[in-house]
């Protein structure tokens, strides 16, 4: 039972919602549906006139905005990447907020046939969106020893990523990698138990589901798109979970704010003129949320406004 209470709690609803400012008559983005959670808060502050665009890139979560959502007239739904989301023609009027909540959902994690997770043996897959694109068996089957390597290492910091990818590659010609019980029993039985209540194999199936799913080309893209489609005064609000994620989003808004890093060394160089200001800094979840929900307890929150 408190498993399923887990499925179903939104990180950071509160900070995240307040973050977008809303108003009755606005129209937001929420290019991360899940399950929806923060989209119900903020289309509870919504009036007749407003308007909530909802994407996710995986069908089971647009399966379920659309049986909860689609008779809303206040509400669209898009089967997408939110990377593309100024492509979607709804976001050409402009957005007065786009929310974004990163990294693999708690239904995602949950079902074990997925392949997030290694507390159960399940086909190796990891794809968010499972109507395209390389699954991890996939690219473990086909991708070179340094590869591995590099992926482990630079999406999951994995000390020993090159011990594994050399394990996997010499182990994969008898038996190709299609399980996460096989893959994470392989990183045991390399990198060994070294950190205490956590297991080895976190690292490389964080980097994996990282790579699988281009999750920082997507976020990359994606910041670039709410800052095209963003009115002036319009708010982009981001959870991250891990230092990769949440780096990215701190330096997109520096880089737009017209802050320019000077070297000592170096003549004054000339800023960009500002687009985005942050608001307020970086939040975290409080006692009561990391007590209910302890998936939150690596959630970052950061909010910016356009400037005009």
């Amino acid at each position: 039972m408190a498993e399923q209470v887990l499925r179903h709690i939104p990180v950071m609803l509160g900070e995240a919602v307040e973050g977008l400012a809303v108003h009755a008559g606005g129209r937001y983005l929420d290019g991360t549906f899940g399950r929806g959670g923060h989209a119900r808060e903020v289309l509870s502050r919504l009036g007749a006139d407003g308007r909530l665009l909802l994407m996710d890139r995986d069908p089971a979560a647009i399966a379920t905005a659309r049986a909860e959502f689609a008779a809303d007239p206040r509400v669209s739904i898009r089967h997408a990447n939110f990377s593309s989301l100024a492509e979607w023609d709804e976001t050409a009027a402009g957005l007065d907020g786009v929310l974004l909540d990163l990294g693999v959902s708690s239904p995602q994690l949950d079902e074990a046939a997925r392949g997030f997770s290694f507390m159960a043996d399940a086909p190796l897959d990891m794809r968010m969106d499972t109507s395209q694109g390389e699954s991890a068996a996939d690219f473990l089957a086909r991708a070179s020893e340094r590869e591995i390597a590099d992926v482990l290492w630079n999406y999951g910091e994995e000390r020993h990523s090159r011990r594994i990818a050399r394990a996997i590659v010499a182990d994969r010609e008898a038996t190709p990698f299609t399980r996460t019980g096989q893959l994470a029993a392989l990183i045991e039985r390399v990198a060994g138990r070294r950190e205490p209540g956590k297991h080895p194999a976190t690292r490389s199936f964080q980097a994996l589901r990282i790579r699988v799913n281009g999750e920082l080309d997507a976020l990359q893209q994606g910041l670039n798109a709410a800052l095209e489609r963003l009115k002036p005064g319009g708010r982009l609000s981001v959870i991250s979970f891990h230092s990769l994620e949440d780096r990215a989003v701190k330096l997109f808004i520096r880089d737009h704010s017209g802050r320019v890093q000077n070297s000592r060394r170096g003549p004054p160089v000339q800023g960009a003129p500002a687009q985005l200001a942050a608001v307020g800094k970086a939040q975290f979840p409080g006692d009561a949320e990391l007590a209910a929900n302890p998936r939150s307890r690596s959630a970052v929150l950061r909010v910016a406004e356009k400037l005009a």
